[in-house]
């Protein structure tokens, strides 16, 4: 638990977000590793033209992405159509797998990592809370002796009350010209 009177929270601020910045980057790279697992693993099934230009694009990213998975299992021929043979690449799904593995684990850490900055800026929002109620209790302080000062040096003292008598209600007649007498 980070708390306001941790040392060092800048730093531990800058770590974690170079931290999350590289995660963020390693999870982007994870999903468009899945986005072309996914194209490659349909463009085999359905048996695609290598030659085309967009198939020769995905099998040449899903090459890359393959080499350590290559061999693990072994594909399944599912027949040809025309002169492109069908494959369902079980290796393929394995590499989806383990990377969507890694996706979630990245996402989980970039999770954690933003918990623990929103600590650290809690944190630091509490030290300004704390510095800004010390500042103004000082300069409360501060005041309150200067009028001490001040009324020391008239020579009264500090508290003086003066209690005025309550006058009376006035009387809404009070001056009033009485109504003539009435006439027989």
């Amino acid at each position: 638990m980070i708390t306001a009177d941790s040392s060092g929270l800048s730093e531990r601020k800058a770590v974690l977000w170079i931290v999350r910045a590289i995660s963020y980057l390693i999870y982007a790279y994870l999903i468009v590793v899945e986005i072309i697992l996914f194209i490659g693993f349909f463009l085999l099934l359905f048996g695609a033209n290598p030659t085309a230009g967009f198939t020769e694009w995905a099998y040449r990213n899903l090459d890359r992405v393959m080499a350590p998975f290559r061999g693990i299992f072994t594909p399944i021929n599912l027949g040809t159509a025309g002169d492109v043979e069908a494959v369902f690449e079980t290796s393929v799904l394995f590499a989806m797998i383990v990377y969507g593995i890694l996706a979630l684990a990245f996402s989980a850490l970039i999770g954690w990592l933003s918990g623990r900055l929103s600590q650290i800026h809690a944190a630091e929002d509490e030290i300004l809370r704390r510095a800004e109620a010390e500042r103004l209790a000082s300069s409360q302080a501060a005041a309150a002796a200067a009028r001490e000062a001040a009324t020391a040096q008239q020579g009264s003292p500090a508290l003086s009350v003066t209690v005025q008598p309550a006058s009376p209600t006035p009387d809404p007649n009070a001056g009033a010209v009485p109504p003539p007498p009435p006439q027989r």
